[in-house]
């Protein structure tokens, strides 16, 4: 982007202000004609007025308008303005040489402060003021999720990253969320956003939903922060059951009961974090042992708390494998026909199950967590891998991506916590006895 003009600078922060507090005149015409500039020219000069000595007042107004006009950027001046955080917007060699050194000859507290301080990024305080205007949280989000975007495309990005997530997990820590049940009475604005964000089993209409909603058996609860409004930022689906369920066909196409009396299970089987931009900001953990507590004492009768769970990677890890036994699998499950076949379903299962035990409990990333993105959300939750299930779910995508394997992971109250600093540990798994079955054969 080019250099942008002091002058313009200038006239920007003050047509603005002056138009904030007359409203309607010939000042408004001033910042009416400053804002036919460029997006990206007035956005790149927003952030400076920002970064300068301006009134609180005239920095919310600012805040307003560079957010505007980040707004009508496309895919390419969105990636020029994210160079320009990185290399406008960063930290500056000299003050954090100067700061180390004092630190260095005397590690007090005050200098150890301004060590801090001088080590923050000033993109950091960008992000901060450009929080001041009205709705901004949410357009940050949404910034981002772009921000993701331009990564992918451009990794020297990736340090700007670091800035939102750290922002970010500060403004969404747990003490701003509230969690609310979703059912038939929620406004209709949150109810379309339930369905729209609904990744892991669509929700086909209206009526769909209202069976998911349904007081007698089905459960609904979603996060909330009051910065983003009626935006639900992680929402859990549960099914109130007798038993623990093998496949998600039964549970979605359920016929509506009039009373769970008979329930002793909870299964959460749809798990979807709504807000890419929110992508590594944690909820999950603290919404289901929440929702856990809510159901314990609305419902003492529930005592077996599990997931249903897809294995989105199977089919993925599956043909990277070499040894004999797992080609021949491989090649079984893609030449299809077992979907609809119970005798050819019956004589794969035992090599399925084997299979699928392995991936849960061996199989890891390049950075040796689990290879399994939702294993690694349940495991690093504390839950233990219970019992594999083939097939569970033959919606074509689940068969594509994890050949319709599914899994429960059992959230155990008492266990929860042991397990999880286990896992965050050492990496152990837990294994339920289902599993652990499947693994000594």
């Amino acid at each position: 982007m080019a250099k942008v003009n002091l002058a313009f600078l200038n006239d920007l922060v003050q047509a603005i202000t002056r138009t904030e507090r007359r409203g309607r005149g010939k000042d408004q015409l001033t910042a009416q004609t400053l804002l036919m500039r460029p997006p990206a020219e007035r956005l790149a000069a927003a952030c400076d007025v920002l970064m300068g000595r301006i009134g609180e007042a005239a920095r919310v107004a600012v805040a307003e308008q560079a957010l505007a006009a980040y707004a009508e950027l496309d895919a390419e001046k969105q990636h020029d303005f994210f160079a320009l955080l990185r290399d406008r917007f960063g930290a500056d060699p000299e003050p954090i040489r100067k700061a180390y050194a004092a630190y260095d000859a005397d590690p007090s507290a005050a200098n150890l402060a301004s060590l801090f301080e001088a080590v923050e990024p000033r993109r950091q305080t960008l992000l901060r003021r450009l929080n001041m205007a009205p709705g901004a949280t949410l357009k940050l989000v949404a910034m981002r999720a772009d921000l993701l975007k331009a990564i992918a495309a451009n990794p020297s990005l990736a340090p700007i990253d670091s800035d939102f997530a750290h922002l970010l997990g500060s403004w969404f820590n747990r003490g701003f969320l509230y969690l609310e049940r979703i059912d038939w009475s929620t406004p209709a604005a949150i109810l379309e956003k339930i369905i729209a964000y609904e990744s892991v089993h669509q929700i086909a209409d209206w009526d769909d939903l209202r069976r998911r909603l349904d007081q007698a058996d089905r459960r609904c609860y979603a996060f909330f922060h009051p910065a983003t409004g009626n935006e639900p930022l992680i929402f859990v689906e549960v099914a109130l059951t007798r038993a623990i369920p093998d496949a998600i066909a039964p549970i979605l196409t359920a016929p509506r009961v009039d009373a769970p009396d008979e329930a002793d299970t909870a299964v959460f089987y749809s798990i979807n974090n709504s807000l890419p931009g929110l992508k590594g900001v944690s909820f999950g953990n603290l919404l289901i042992k929440q929702v856990v507590a809510v159901l314990q004492a609305e419902l003492p009768q529930i005592k077996t708390f599990v997931t249903l769970s897809p294995a989105p990677g199977f089919a993925a890890w599956l043909s990277g494998e070499t040894d004999s036994r797992a080609v021949a699998l491989r090649t079984e499950l893609e030449k299809g026909g077992w979907q609809n076949d119970p005798a050819e379903v019956e004589r794969l299962r035992p090599e399925v199950e084997a299979a699928a035990a392995r991936y849960f409990t061996e199989a890891r990333s390049r950075k040796g967590a689990p290879y399994d993105p939702v294993a690694r959300f349940h495991l690093g939750n504390g839950a233990a891998a219970w019992r594999v299930n083939w097939p569970a779910d033959l919606a074509p995508g689940a068969v594509k991506r994890g050949h319709g394997l599914m899994i429960n992971y059992l959230y155990d109250p008492v266990a929860i916590e042991t397990q999880h600093e286990a896992f965050m540990r050492d990496g152990t798994i837990a294994t339920g006895a289902p599993l652990a079955s499947v693994l000594a054969r």
